[in-house]
Order: C-alpha cells, then sequence, then structure tokens
C-alpha cells in the first residue's frame, strides 16, 4: 500500500489544528459580535436582499435556505463549539470519520458566513482562513501518523501567500523598489495599534532594513519550505519571525495567525527539543500509529490532484505583471491568490462622524462617537486588537480611499446612528448621546499624523490631525439627500 505517512512531522499537525481550529474560533466569535449588525434583519448590508438574485454557485451558503440572525447565532455558536472541541483535542482523539466530519462543518459553516457577508468580509484573511480550513480536513487525527500531501499542500499555501505578496510589492508601489516604503507604512496602516507609532519614529536606515528584510521574508525564504530538514525548519522559523515582527507593528486581523500556523508546517519533529514534544504529548513512534485506511489515501491522492490543477490559476496570476491581490477562483475558495500593500499611502485621512442635538449651524454643540479600534481622539493610542477583527473600523479606513466601498451601507449607518440603533451602537467605542440620539449627524474628513518625540512630551498627543472637508453634510432623518462625493477631493469645506 502506497505509504503517504510523516511521522516526524507530528509537531507540525499539532500547530496546524489546534492554530486554524483557534483562529475559527474568534471568526465566529466576530461573527456573534457584529454579524448581525452589520449584515442581519437590520444589517447595513443585509444578508436576506443580498441572496434575492443570486444563486448558490454565485454565493455558496447555507442561508440559501433561509435567513434570520437566530440562523446566524446558531451558525456561529456551531461553529464556535465545534472549534474550541478542536482547540482543546477531544475531536482529534474521535474516530478518523469523525475527526473530519468536524472540520469539514466548520468549513461549512464560515464559507456560509463569508459568501454573504459582501464589503464586510471582502478581505484576504476571509479566503486563507477557508483555504487553510478545507486542507485541515484531510490531517487526519490522532491515530493515524500525519499525512505528508497535507503538510506539504499547507507548505504551498504559505509559499503562495509570502511569495504572491512579495511579488505584489516589487511590481507595485515604487517606493518598494526604492526601499522608502516603512517611512510611511506605520503610520498610514489600517489599524495601527501601540507600539506604531514608536515603530514610525524609528530612523530612515532601519526602515530600509524592514524593506529589504521584507522582500527576503517574502521572495527567498518561501523556496526554503520545500527543501530538506533542518533547512525547510530554519526558512519556517526565519518567516514566522518576520510575520511577528508585522504582529507587534500593527493590526491585521488573523492575516498574519494563519500565514504563521501554514508555515509551520515546514517545522520538522528532529529539530524540536525532545522535552517540547514530550510535554505536548507528541514524538509518538511510527509502529504505535494505526494504519491508514485505505479510502483517506485515496481522498488525499485527490486533493493533491484537486490543489494541483485549481493552482494553475494563482501560479498564472503571480505570473502575470497585471497581477491581483487576493482573488479567489472558484466559489470555494480552495485554492487563491493573494497578497498585500501593493500600494502605500503617504498620508492618512480618517472619518470623523459627529452628531448633534441642537442646531447644526452650531459648531460648539457637534460631539465625536468614538470607534473601538481606528484613531479618532488624538490623545488616544490605538489598542491591540489582532487576531480579533473589528469589521466597521477596517471599513472606515478605506473610505477616504475611494467612496466605492462605502456604497450602500455608509448612509444606513448614519441613519441608524440617528434612530439611536442599539446593535449598531455596540460596533462603537463611545456613544456622545447616551440619553437620546442625535437629531444630525455628518461625516468630516480629517488629515491624521502621528506626533513627533517633542510633540508627544509637550502635548501627551499621539496623534495631529487637520480638517480636510465635509464627506457627508449634517443629515436628519431620513437621510435621503446624504450622498458621498465622488472622490474625496471633491467633499464641500
Amino acid at each position: 500500500m502506497l505509504d503517504l505517512t510523516a511521522p516526524d512531522q507530528q509537531l507540525a499537525r499539532f500547530l496546524l489544528e489546534r492554530g486554524i481550529a483557534a483562529i475559527y474560533l474568534i471568526a465566529f466569535v466576530v461573527a456573534l459580535d457584529q454579524f448581525p449588525a452589520l449584515l442581519g434583519e437590520r444589517g447595513l448590508l443585509p444578508v436576506r436582499q443580498h441572496l434575492a438574485d443570486r444563486t448558490f454557485l454565485e454565493s455558496p451558503s447555507l442561508f440559501h435556505l433561509g435567513y434570520s440572525d437566530r440562523r446566524l447565532v446558531a451558525v456561529a455558536v456551531t461553529g464556535a463549539t465545534i472549534a474550541l472541541l478542536l482547540v482543546i483535542g477531544i475531536l482529534e482523539r474521535a474516530p478518523l470519520p469523525v475527526t473530519m466530519l468536524g472540520w469539514f462543518a466548520l468549513w461549512v459553516l464560515y464559507q456560509s458566513i463569508v459568501n454573504v457577508g459582501q464589503t464586510f468580509y471582502a478581505f484576504g484573511w476571509e479566503t486563507l482562513l477557508l483555504e487553510a480550513g478545507f486542507l485541515a480536513i484531510f490531517l487526519g487525527n490522532d491515530e493515524i501518523a500525519p499525512p505528508w500531501p497535507t503538510i506539504l499542500l499547507f507548505r504551498w499555501l504559505a509559499f503562495r501567500v509570502e511569495f504572491g505578496a512579495g511579488l505584489i510589492k516589487l511590481r507595485g508601489d515604487r517606493c518598494w523598489r526604492d526601499l522608502t516604503c516603512m517611512d510611511w507604512h506605520h503610520e498610514t496602516q489600517p489599524l495601527p495599534n501601540p507600539l506604531s507609532w514608536l515603530f514610525h519614529q524609528l530612523p530612515a536606515p532601519f526602515h530600509r532594513v524592514e524593506v529589504l528584510g521584507n522582500f527576503v521574508a517574502q521572495l527567498v525564504l518561501p523556496f526554503g519550505l520545500f527543501l530538506p530538514q533542518p533547512f525547510a525548519s530554519l526558512a519556517a522559523t526565519l518567516m514566522i519571525a518576520t510575520q511577528l515582527y508585522l504582529v507587534v507593528s500593527g493590526n491585521y486581523a488573523w492575516l498574519n495567525w494563519v500565514t504563521i500556523v501554514a508555515i509551520a508546517a515546514a517545522i520538522g519533529d528532529a529539530v524540536v527539543p525532545r522535552g517540547v514534544l514530550d510535554a505536548l504529548g507528541l514524538g509518538v513512534p511510527t509502529a504505535v500509529f494505526a494504519p491508514t485506511p485505505v479510502w483517506f489515501t485515496a481522498a488525499l491522492i485527490a486533493l493533491v490532484l484537486l490543489v494541483a490543477i485549481l493552482s494553475w490559476f494563482p501560479v498564472r496570476n503571480m505570473a502575470s505583471p497585471g497581477q491581483l491581490m487576493n482573488v479567489s477562483f472558484d466559489p470555494f475558495h480552495l485554492v487563491n491568490t493573494y497578497g498585500a500593500f501593493g500600494t502605500v499611502g503617504r498620508t492618512r485621512d480618517e472619518v470623523v462622524v459627529e452628531g448633534t442635538a441642537g442646531d447644526p449651524a452650531d459648531e460648539s454643540g457637534w460631539r465625536e462617537y468614538g470607534f473601538r479600534g481606528k484613531p479618532g481622539d488624538v490623545g488616544r493610542t490605538s489598542p491591540q486588537v489582532a487576531p480579533y477583527h473589528f469589521r466597521l473600523d477596517w471599513l472606515m479606513w478605506f473610505i477616504p480611499l475611494s467612496p466605492f466601498y462605502a456604497e450602500g451601507w455608509f448612509v444606513p449607518f448614519l441613519a441608524r446612528l440617528l434612530e439611536g440603533d442599539r446593535a449598531t451602537l455596540r460596533l462603537l467605542g463611545r456613544n456622545p448621546f447616551p440619553e437620546r440620539p442625535p437629531a444630525y449627524v455628518r461625516a468630516r474628513l480629517f488629515r491624521y499624523r502621528f506626533t513627533t518625540w517633542r510633540e508627544r512630551r509637550e502635548t501627551g498627543a499621539w496623534w495631529v490631525r487637520t480638517p480636510v472637508g465635509e464627506l457627508v453634510r449634517p443629515v436628519r432623518l431620513p437621510p435621503t439627500s446624504a450622498t458621498l462625493p465622488s472622490r474625496p477631493g471633491d467633499a464641500a469645506t
């Protein structure tokens, strides 16, 4: 019988299983927290309207059977429960078909959420989690040895994530090629964290080293994932270190963590201290594992063939001068292409939403809404939230880049504020109108930049902001007259 086992990859399988399950758990908790307000029955982009003219193959989802907020909660709670059972290792000890069914259920449930999530779920890490989650179905259970085809496919996934990101930078913004992109990136990234201010203040030569290190990690080291041990483990360790650097310098939801987990597939047991393996209950002798069932071996062969065929599309995309970022080539997100920050902004514009209970002409009456994560109050440092994901905050960052990102949901969002909608207000960090909703709301654009060391000492502020103009003029219920300008620069001043 064909031997497809890799008994020397027990730690890799352990990290893949626990890591992906943990990220699934976070993703389902995020859905419980935010999905109803964003996409539910009274959401900003209701699922029912989205599915009204779409077939199952256009948006594969269980919600084609009917959507309600209760069903969403049932899907998310079920997914979180299964993920938790995998995190603590219970399902891995179950019979092989049961373990695989648990992973398959997670993939179906989260796919059902992502495929109706529209703009609020249009992030590369959603497809990345789904692709990793699909491969996890074929990791086996504790009874059989780790299957090397699945481990290899995880390395192929990590390669595409990193190499695709490196290529998009090399072909994209000129600042990557002249090594200056990091002069701005820490300040203009979507959601800074408490250390982003400090990273921005580092001297220019260090920023050049950051860019060079990025190119090594994304264009050179990924090839090392396919080398014999210990070289594969060394390449993986260095790549994981660069991902952890991104973790401590910004908030990117679970993008870095799924990437780290996929890279861990290249870590061999031989390079890990025996005491670590023993503490995790790993390092089991080959003879202890049960024989791999024939049907599972056949499934692994089918998986390899499927991924090989579907890989044609992302490989062709990576080879193309017009390379696309974060694209799925099939409705089930099986094999995708990835990339990030092909362009780096030189300035940071933020949408500031305000309300007033009185005369809109009286500037003293306007009060600012606070968001959970995105910059607002200049004296407040941005929190560390990743791997948690504030979806509304991320979309607010995109609006100044193009009003396209606000289409369909931003005016309803303003309307919910005027209504005092509790579900929407729970998405925010601070409601300046706790007693009753405002009579008017508006949205203004401000140019933000980090303070210097001197400004920080003198004022205690993390940001300096200056007004750019109005994005949405004062509106009241119903906000039918609220429209976005064709470009942020067209905003009325």
